[in-house]
C-alpha cells in the first residue's frame, strides 16, 4: 500500500467535555428564550412582537415560559458554582478564568496587532482576555437579573422594604440588561466564535492544532511540553471529596431553596376580583346641578320638619325635603326621578324605593338612612319622611 498519499489526521486537542457542551446548550436555551419573551413585551408595539406571542400561545403563555426559562437559568448556575468548587478544590485546578494584568496586556497587543503595529499575536492561556470578558459579563447580567427580576416578580414584597420608585426602576434596568446582553451576543460573541472564525468545540469538543496557535497559543506550548496541570492521587481526591460533598450539598440546597422562594414568594401583585353578579353602569350621566337654593336659617330649618308634620303630604312639605336633597342628581326624567309625587312613587330601574305604609321595606329608607349616600337627609327630615311614609305617602 502506497502511504504517500494518505493525508494525516490533523492533532486535536480536548477543550470542553460532554458535561461542559450540554451546561452551554441549556444556556444556550435557558438565554435565547428569555431574550426572546422578553424583547416581545419590553417591545409590545413592533410589528413583530404581536406575531411572536400568538406563535407562542399569547401572553400568558409567554410570561410562563419567561419564568420557566428564568429559573432553569438560575438552577444552571448554581450547577456552575458548584462545579468550579469542585474544580478548584477537590482537583485543585487553577482560576484560568480570573482576569490579571497580562490580560490587559493581551489586549493592547492584540490591538496593535490588527492595526499593523505589532508583528505577533499575543499567546494566550486556556482562556483568552476575550473569553474572560464575556464570561464575567455573564456573571454581571445573571446578578442584574436576577435582583431586578425578584423585584419585577415579587413587587409587594419588595415595597415593603424599599421605596415604591424601585419597582419601575427595576423594570427599566431589567430591559436595558436584556437589550445589552442580547446585542453582546449577536455583535462580540458570534463574531468572535462564528464569523471571524468558526470554532466547533462546543458541538465537537475538540480544537486543532492550528485553532490552539491562534487562540490559546501558551497553553498550547505547555501542553506540549508536558506542563500541564498534574492530576492528583486518588488518596488526596478521596479525603477532599469528604470535605467537599457535605458543604457543596449544604450550599446547593441552600441556594435551590432560594430560587424555590424566589418563584413561589408571591402569586401575584394584583388579586383578580370576581364577576359582577348583575350588570352595572359604566358611565351615568349626571344631572345639571341646580342653582343654590335660599339661606336658610338654623331657627327655620328647626322649625321646618315640625311644620310639616302637621300636613304629612307630599305637597304639604315633603316635595320640598327631596327637592332640596335629592334634585341635584335625581332632578330629571331617566332613572329615579324627584321632579313630581308619580316619579318617586313610580322608583327608579331596580323598582319602587317607597312603599306606602312601611318605611322599613322602603329602599329609599334603607338606602338614605345608611349614611353613605350622597343625598342624606338631616335626622328631622328623615324622621318625618318615616312618618310621611308610615301615614301612607298621601300626595295631598
Amino acid at each position: 500500500m502506497d502511504t504517500s498519499t494518505v493525508t494525516p489526521t490533523p492533532k486535536v486537542y480536548l477543550r470542553f467535555d460532554i458535561i461542559q457542551r450540554v451546561e452551554h446548550w441549556l444556556l444556550v436555551a435557558s438565554f435565547t428564550t428569555l431574550a426572546v419573551t422578553g424583547l416581545v413585551q419590553k417591545f409590545a408595539l413592533f410589528p413583530l412582537s404581536p406575531v411572536i406571542v400568538r406563535l407562542l400561545g399569547g401572553i400568558e403563555m409567554v410570561r410562563i415560559l419567561h419564568r420557566v426559562a428564568a429559573t432553569v437559568f438560575m438552577v444552571e448556575a448554581i450547577y456552575h458554582l458548584v462545579s468550579i468548587g469542585y474544580k478548584l478544590y477537590v482537583e485543585k485546578k487553577s482560576a484560568s478564568m480570573l482576569p490579571g494584568f497580562k490580560d490587559l496586556q493581551d489586549a493592547f497587543q492584540t490591538l496593535a496587532f490588527n492595526l499593523g503595529l505589532a508583528k505577533q499575536r499575543p499567546k494566550m492561556g486556556r482562556y483568552n482576555f476575550i473569553e474572560k470578558a464575556e464570561y464575567w459579563a455573564l456573571v454581571w447580567g445573571l446578578v442584574i437579573m436576577a435582583l431586578t427580576g425578584f423585584m419585577l416578580w415579587n413587587p409587594i414584597a419588595t415595597t415593603r422594604f424599599l421605596p415604591g420608585e424601585v419597582v419601575p426602576a427595576a423594570k427599566v434596568a431589567h430591559g436595558a440588561e436584556a437589550v445589552l446582553a442580547v446585542l453582546a451576543i449577536l455583535l462580540w460573541h458570534f463574531y468572535h466564535v462564528h464569523i471571524r472564525r468558526w470554532n466547533a468545540s462546543m458541538f465537537t469538543g475538540y480544537l486543532t492544532r492550528e485553532e490552539m496557535e491562534e487562540e490559546h497559543a501558551l497553553e498550547l506550548e505547555m501542553l506540549e511540553q508536558g506542563q500541564a496541570e498534574s492530576e492528583i492521587s486518588p488518596e488526596e481526591r478521596k479525603r477532599r471529596l469528604r470535605v467537599y460533598i457535605p458543604v457543596a450539598s449544604i450550599l446547593s440546597l441552600a441556594l435551590l431553596y432560594g430560587v424555590f422562594r424566589f418563584v413561589t414568594f408571591e402569586e401575584t401583585a394584583i388579586t383578580t376580583l370576581p364577576p359582577a353578579e348583575r350588570e352595572v353602569a359604566v358611565f351615568v350621566r349626571r344631572t345639571p346641578t341646580p342653582l343654590p337654593s335660599p339661606t336658610v336659617t338654623a331657627t327655620a330649618q328647626a322649625t321646618q320638619p315640625a311644620a310639616m308634620a302637621d300636613n304629612l303630604s307630599w305637597e304639604g312639605g315633603i316635595a320640598d325635603i327631596f327637592a332640596r336633597r335629592c334634585s341635584a342628581c335625581h332632578g330629571q326624567a331617566g332613572g329615579f326621578s324627584v321632579v313630581d309625587y308619580r316619579s318617586v312613587m313610580r322608583g327608579g330601574e331596580g323598582g319602587p324605593v317607597i312603599v306606602p305604609g312601611d318605611p322599613d321595606r322602603s329602599r329609599l329608607i334603607l338606602i338614605v338612612g345608611s349614611g353613605n349616600h350622597p343625598g342624606a337627609f338631616t335626622e328631622s327630615e328623615l324622621m318625618v319622611i318615616r312618618e310621611w311614609i308610615t301615614a301612607g305617602a298621601l300626595e295631598r
